[in-house]
């Protein structure tokens, strides 16, 4: 029987970006399916007790800072930990994601990648233009994949998968769900790849 894991993410937080890439090769090395799910923590937040990061007290906000400072060192990725363009509202990027994933393209290479344009290279994934030109470098068809995001279907799939998440108990990015066990944070990646090879 198939391994699946569904991959709840925010395609602005740096916790998801830090942990993709590694997330996907435990995936890989266990012959586990990911389905990615971009979702709205902006709605998942109140309904789970949790705070969008400007209402956050400042002790959280300054610890956030020193774990991102420790992880980026750790994992060696050249984060920006202070990019010119977040917060970031986050659509059309998450829906252009979920129509990948709807039209059975690479949502996860292009999610990697918008993130990679926020995290590292200092671009607005909120401009149109910015996300068409980062869809195409990544060989999909940027314009296409804007006009499908801000269709009712895919608003749709988005809205759904956001409710999914409520529904199983995800209160916080990213999330990984292995047979209705929520590993929360890419600090837990060690975990997901122990649930994986049990079986």
């Amino acid at each position: 029987m198939a391994k699946t894991i569904d991959f709840y993410l925010s395609i602005t937080s740096p916790w998801t970006f830090l942990g993709w890439k590694r997330f996907e090769e435990i995936a890989a090395g266990h012959g586990a399916e990911i389905v990615y799910k971009p979702a709205n923590f902006a709605e998942i937040f109140p309904v789970s007790g949790g705070l969008p990061l400007p209402k956050r007290a400042l002790q959280r906000q300054a610890y956030r800072m020193a774990e991102l400072k420790r992880w980026r060192e750790h994992l060696g990725i050249p984060i920006n930990l202070e990019p010119k363009f977040f917060p970031a509202q986050g659509w059309p990027a998450a829906g252009m994601v979920t129509a990948a994933r709807e039209q059975g393209l690479d949502c996860g290479a292009l999610g990697h990648v918008i993130q990679r344009a926020l995290w590292v290279e200092d671009r607005n994934i909120d401009d149109r233009d910015t996300l068409a030109a980062i869809a195409g470098e990544s060989g999909l068809d940027g314009p296409a994949l804007l006009d499908a995001a801000e269709s009712e279907a895919v608003k749709a799939a988005f809205a759904a998968d956001t409710q999914e998440a409520i529904d199983r108990g995800v209160f916080g990015a990213p999330s990984y769900v292995y047979k209705d066990e929520i590993f929360w944070g890419q600090d837990r990646l060690d975990f997901v790849e122990r649930a994986l090879a049990r079986d």
